[in-house]
């Protein structure tokens, strides 16, 4: 009988925004991620023109975000 061998570190999953925990893509995350390939934010928590800028990077972009300026995600601010 063969042993399995167990890695002494934990498994790597960049599959979810770090920000909301939505799933994302590996090419979302190869496109638009950072260095290792992690998204920090996602289409589901954060507008295309900051994602573009580099906010799924980690990157501080100068456009308002969404979760802290009402009304920038495509709606309405929440009464």
């Amino acid at each position: 009988m063969v042993g399995v061998t167990v890695a002494p570190w934990p498994s790597v999953d960049h599959s979810t925004c770090r920000n909301c925990g939505t799933h994302v893509s590996d090419r979302f995350r190869r496109v638009f991620g950072d260095d290792s390939d992690r998204a920090h934010r996602c289409g589901d928590c954060d507008t295309f023109a900051r994602l573009n800028r580099g906010s799924a990077a980690g990157v501080d972009v100068p456009i308002p975000d969404p979760e802290t300026s009402p009304g920038r995600h495509g709606g309405e601010a929440d009464v």
